[in-house]
């Protein structure tokens, strides 16, 4: 089989697949977190959890510049460096500063290693390899601002979600409380509202196939599991915030 007809099933399985996840996640809440719960196999520190699911989002990527030709080529170094930005805080950053230890399922930890070894190839091997090469010109194109500029507007509204979430307990502390600042002002979920926007800002950036498939199927990912969440707060505290939407500030 051809690498281009190999890449072209594996792009086309990120895209079919993203549907059946939206469906299913919202029949079935991914049990990790607040919806942890057992019947889902063993699990693992959650630390470690991260770790171990998100490098190859962090390797994959950079492989295929490192064996590219275009290593010298600005626009694919910045674009190295923007998909490296969040990447290397989610994998090696972030799982630091979690504070839950309830068990993360080892299914679950299979499943992104797959998505992020097939998402880091379409992605880098599109980039690097197999797109037209980006000429200096491409950093004034309306696409690439106007994406830049969605992608850090969504992770600096994810990581302040982050941070405001961990707030919430105190060390030693256990169960849940309602949050409150930054974005929770509008909706349940901005860590969520924050990821789709930086993922919607790549596809729109690198304006790929790839990315768009990419920022597709974190719409699909994370969409149901706003809904599980929202529907979680309003049934567990009495005093929930009315006002507040699920994911989408005034609209969802």
């Amino acid at each position: 089989m051809r690498e281009k007809t190999f890449y072209f099933i594996v792009m086309i399985t990120v895209f079919a697949s993203s549907p059946l996840i939206f469906i299913y996640l919202y029949l079935v809440s991914a049990p990790y977190g607040k919806h942890s719960r057992k019947g889902w196999g063993p699990g693992i520190n959650p630390r470690i959890a991260w770790m171990v699911m998100e490098t190859p989002a962090v390797c994959v990527i950079a492989l295929f510049f490192a064996l590219s030709e275009r290593r010298m080529n600005l626009v694919s170094i910045i674009f190295l460096l923007i998909w490296e930005f969040h990447y290397v805080q989610r994998t090696y950053v972030y799982p630091f500063l979690i504070r839950s230890n309830k068990r993360f399922p080892v299914v679950l930890i299979v499943f992104a290693i797959v998505f992020n070894s097939c998402n880091g190839y379409i992605n880098g091997r599109y980039l690097f390899q197999f797109s037209r090469v980006y000429s200096v010109s491409w950093f004034r194109d309306p696409r690439f601002i106007l994406g830049v500029i969605f992608f850090i507007a969504g992770f600096f509204i994810n990581r302040q979600a982050d941070h405001i979430l961990r707030k919430l307990r105190k060390p030693g502390e256990d169960g849940y409380k309602i949050p409150y600042g930054g974005f929770f002002k509008y909706v349940s979920n901005p860590n969520y509202f924050g990821e789709i926007l930086e993922w919607t800002g790549w596809a729109i950036a690198t304006w790929s196939l790839p990315g768009l498939a990419f920022a597709v199927f974190t719409i699909a990912n994370l969409m149901p599991r706003a809904h599980s969440h929202h529907q979680w707060y309003l049934q567990n505290f009495s005093g929930y915030p009315a006002e507040r939407k699920i994911l989408i500030p005034f609209l969802y």
